[in-house]
């Protein structure tokens, strides 16, 4: 028999690349875990691992049976913590990954609050600008904004979102006429793109006549950046003209620092969504905090503090 035990000193391996980190990481001896990884090599009669005087790789088999094992010890884990969540509440640990943005304006907002209401949880949040693997990444819940491609993880939606075109006085002050007043003249425009999105020149848009037209930019993106965050700093130093989500850039409107641009056009709404593992049993802290956030970002927009959570 396999134990657990075993798997996860494997798991260790690969991910530090060698014996040693392994056991650094796990708190035991270089030759406790060399000899479990022996032992489990035997029990398998399979080569899992290459080692050279540098480092420690797995072989193609241990590659698959590495990601197995993430997935059995994730769901060994997720079982563990139900059985325990039963008799003393949420425990072990909530690890999340959002963006940068999102992440300080609504999620780490509403992870402290829940941390607060389950003090035996541990609460780890990521922040990253890629939409980061949750598996090999250990996430137990990724927040992910816009448009979802196909995934083998479960997604529930949370929330949606306006984005919208905006630049900032100072830019606009540059053109000839100082306002951009039809979408030929937005097309035209010096953009601001975001470069992880496959089209980010291109998108549809709603004229208030109610037709969808594809705005297309006439020129190649003067700035291209990957996080919205650089975007909105760029837009704000008058470089052009950036597409953003209203819950970035309302408060930056408020204060006369950037012009929505053509507010009677419309761009797709964007969705918010949790993601999780598609895995046998869902860990209660998951199903918990997943539902705390939906109601805290439902019961935001029904009071005049809604913005925060947009």
């Amino acid at each position: 028999m396999i134990n657990l035990q075993r798997l996860g000193m494997f798991v260790a391996v690969v991910e530090a690349g060698s014996f040693t980190g392994a056991a650094q990481t796990l708190g035991l001896t270089k030759a406790v875990v060399s000899f479990n990884i022996k032992q489990l090599e035997e029990a398998l009669s399979v080569s899992l691992l290459t080692r050279s005087t540098r480092r420690v790789s797995p072989t193609d088999s241990g590659e698959r049976f590495y990601h197995r094992c993430l997935q059995l010890l994730q769901d060994a884990e997720s079982a563990l913590e139900e059985v325990r969540s039963d008799h003393a509440g949420l425990s072990g640990l909530l690890r999340i990954t959002t963006t940068a943005e999102y992440g300080v304006r609504v999620i780490v907002p509403a992870l402290a609050d829940f941390a607060a209401k389950h003090p035996q949880l541990r609460i780890q949040h990521v922040s990253s600008s890629k939409n980061d693997d949750l598996i090999t990444g250990r996430f137990d819940v990724a927040i992910r904004l816009g448009h979802l491609a196909d995934s083998s993880h479960h997604a529930r939606l949370i929330d949606q979102f306006d984005i919208l075109a905006v630049a900032a006085p100072r830019y606009l002050n540059t053109l000839a006429v100082p306002s951009i007043r039809n979408l030929a003249q937005l097309a035209a425009a010096k953009w601001i793109a975001h470069s992880r999105l496959s089209t980010p020149l291109s998108w549809q848009v709603t004229a208030p006549d109610g037709e969808n037209v594809l705005l297309n930019a006439s020129h190649s993106a003067r700035v291209m950046a990957d996080s919205a965050a650089s975007l909105l700093a760029f837009a704000l130093a008058g470089a052009g003209v950036a597409i953003l989500p209203a819950w970035l850039v309302q408060d930056e409107i408020a204060k006369g620092r950037l012009v929505q641009v053509l507010p009677d056009h419309h761009f797709p709404r964007q969705g918010i969504y949790a993601l999780y593992p598609n895995t046998r049993h869902v860990p209660e802290k998951v199903r918990a905090f997943i539902d705390f956030l939906h109601a805290r970002v439902a019961a935001a927009h029904s009071t005049p503090l809604s913005d925060a959570a947009r």
